[in-house]
Order: structure tokens, then sequence, then C-alpha cells
């Protein structure tokens, strides 16, 4: 598990308001925040989005224990991607600030040997369909896959052996997190709503678009059954 090991560990003005009703008159309530001992009144409050999400139900019973399994291993491995995603964006971030060619190498030198340090030894752990789980999710989060990150951070040369070798485990670095296209995705997507909601795990916004509902219509509809033969 190196391979994904080291892709997933690479990476690796608040403001208090509050809200209260006040009478503006007889017949009205205005809305307003308190921010920094100011008072600023306001028509309407920005929300995050809150998904209503359909009950459980399943076809059978190995239905039913395919999926714990999953969210098993979904939770499980879920961290390192949200972790691969925060390391990227401070490393591009940080990277931005550098001029010299020679400075860049190095910075990404010492973040490679911290993150190899502290970190590897618990993701080679991971079995390979937790290492799979773990390249789709980083696709989520990042919005590039495995190989495509290890491509630009090291070499393509690399990135192709890297695949090779993970390919003789089943686990492909060039996968995507499609939920509309693979029931398997779709079922992490859920997964992760639920663990979301339910404050079990930290929310991460993916980095790109998923159309929650449309996936609900498209895999939670009854398999037609195949007809018989006369």
């Amino acid at each position: 598990m190196k391979y994904i090991a080291y892709i997933a560990l690479f990476f690796s003005v608040s403001v208090c308001a509050q809200e209260d009703p006040v009478k503006q008159d007889s017949t009205e309530v205005q809305q307003y925040m308190i921010i920094e001992g100011d008072s600023v009144f306001v028509t309407s409050v920005e929300l995050n989005e809150v998904l209503v999400l359909p009950n459980l139900s399943f076809r059978d019973r190995d239905a039913r224990i395919r999926y714990i399994i999953l969210r098993r291993k979904t939770l499980k491995v879920y961290p390192y991607a949200k972790l691969a995603a925060e390391r990227l964006e401070a490393l591009q971030k940080r990277l931005e600030t550098l001029e010299r060619k020679r400075d860049k190498k190095k910075y990404a030198k010492v973040i490679q040997k911290y993150i190899e340090d502290e970190f590897s030894a618990e993701l080679k752990k991971l079995t390979k369909t937790e290492g799979q789980i773990l390249v789709k999710l980083i696709h989520r989060q990042t919005g590039k896959t495995t190989f495509d990150l290890i491509k630009e951070l090291r070499s393509g040369w690399r990135a192709f052996w890297f695949n090779s070798t993970a390919s003789l485990f089943d686990i492909s670095l060039k996968k995507e997190f499609s939920p509309i296209d693979e029931e398997e995705d779709y079922l992490i997507e859920d997964i992760l709503q639920r663990a979301f909601q339910n404050q079990r795990i930290e929310r991460q916004r993916p980095a790109f678009d998923i159309d929650f509902y449309a996936c609900v219509n498209k895999w939670s509809k009854p398999k037609a059954k195949a007809k018989s033969k006369s």
C-alpha cells in the first residue's frame, strides 16, 4: 500500500455571531446579528444546505451486509482523503510563495519526510478494498485522480509505475469517484452524507458538484426482474 500511503499523506476571520429577534413595531419582527459588538440588521440568514436523506432499504440480507461493510471501510479511510485535500491546498499555497525551483523542491522533500515519518505506518495497514475506496475519495475531495496527483508532484514515469503495481492488487490509481455512474460510489456518498448529518465525521465539500438526488432516483429504484422464458 506504499503508493497509496505516499499520495494520501503528501497532502497530508472566525466571526462570533448570534441571532435574536428584535421588534421594530407591533407588526414587524426584524432579525439582527451581533458582529464584534455591532448590531447589523439583515433580512435573511444564509444556511448550510441540508439534504433530506431517504430511509435506508435493501433488496435482501446480502445487500444490507454489503452496505454495513462498505460503511465501515468508508468511514475508516475518509479522514485520509480529507487530509489529502487539506495538504494539497496548503502545499499549493506555500509553493506559490516560493520563487526558486530549488526552494520548492526542498520544501516538497521536507513535507514528504514529515508525512512518511508520522503517518505511513497507519496507511500501510489498509486492505486493498480500503485502498481503492481511498483512491476514489481522494478524487472526490481534490478533483484529481491519485495518478494525476503523483504525476504532477513527482513524475509521469513514477505515476505509471505506481499504477501498474497497484493493478496487480486490483487497485486503479486512475479511478474517479462517480456516484451517478457506479452504484458503489452512490452508496459511499450516501454513507458520507449520513455521517455528516450525524456529526460522526467532519464535513468537507467535494471538489466538484454531486447531484445526490439524481443518484438516489437512479439507484434506489427497484431493479426490474428478468422475464422468465416460456
